[in-house]
């Protein structure tokens, strides 16, 4: 019988690329984490991994063995969220990831709502990129969490996890005057941190209207980047959520390029009733919004 804790490792490694980003992961020590997986080859009787120097690829094998363990998790989360329905209250802890820009206006009145229907629910928020969501929630770090994709900056399907569109949103130009796009290939701009999806959005959306942006500041919260704006220090992409309380002067121009919000969570446990309970509140934090 093979350890589900070793598949997991090897799963981790496909996604992660390396032993010690694994371990960091995990908590473990990298050595502890290349005898796991020899131990697995040894279980196995196959060659799962290709080593070369300190450098280690996944075999057919090994890459064969990883979907199945996608679909082995998926099974064991259902059934763990199968037993959960039979409790009549909700307990336990559970835990959110989220973007700074959804805060106000998703999760608040998200978790205020799940604290009322739900008092036995420990809840714990976490804000982080949405490009690092798929690893939290790998790595049982969260149990939902909004991820989100920009128009010119897809995101490849995870299969480890499930997702279900939550909010589509417009992105505008934020800027001093209202000129096109066009019109600011010579202005300084003011982007995410570099390898943020906010970052990648002003690249190529830049790109595609046939520009390369001279990126002068970095900032990921949308209040810092609109009072930059309002500063006169340049121009920047902002969404609808990240447009309240936009200072005076800054004009926002509607472009026809779109963010879309989704929730995610592990394969298998959308059923569970503490991170049902979680959708339930978010979708309707988001259907009140838009009543507003």
């Amino acid at each position: 019988m093979l350890d589900v804790r070793k598949l997991r490792l090897l799963r981790e490694l496909a996604h992660r690329g390396t032993i010690a980003a694994v371990a960091e992961a995990l908590n473990y020590t990298p050595s502890a984490v290349s005898q796991q997986l020899t131990a697995l080859e040894r279980e196995t009787g196959a060659a799962l991994l290709e080593r070369t120097g300190r450098r280690v690829t996944l075999t057919p094998a090994a890459r064969g063995l990883v979907a199945r363990t996608e679909e082995l998790l998926a099974v064991l989360q259902r059934a763990t969220a199968e037993l959960a329905t039979a409790t009549t209250e909700l307990t336990g802890t559970l835990r959110i990831g989220v973007f700074p820009s959804a805060v106000p206006a998703i999760l608040t009145p998200a978790i205020v709502a799940l604290s009322s229907e739900h008092p036995g629910l420990d809840l714990m928020v976490t804000e982080l990129d949405p490009a690092s969501v798929p690893d939290a929630l790998r790595g049982e770090r969260l149990d939902i969490a909004l991820v989100q994709e920009y128009d010119y900056v897809p995101v490849l399907a995870d299969p480890g996890l499930e997702t279900e569109p939550l909010l589509r949103e417009t992105v505008h130009l934020a800027a001093r005057g209202a000129e096109p796009l066009v019109a600011h290939r010579d202005s300084a701009w003011i982007a995410g941190t570099p390898g943020t999806l906010c970052h990648a959005l002003t690249l190529r959306a830049c790109e595609a209207a046939g520009f390369t942006p001279r990126i002068r500041h970095h900032a990921d919260d949308f209040g810092a980047v609109l009072a930059l704006v309002a500063a006169g220090q340049g121009v920047a992409f902002v969404p609808d959520l990240g447009t309240a309380g936009a200072p005076e002067g800054v004009v926002l121009t509607p472009l026809p390029i779109r963010r879309r919000t989704h929730l995610a969570y592990r394969r298998g446990t959308g059923g569970h009733p503490a991170v049902a309970a979680a959708r339930t509140a978010l979708r309707a934090a988001v259907d009140h919004r838009g009543e507003v």
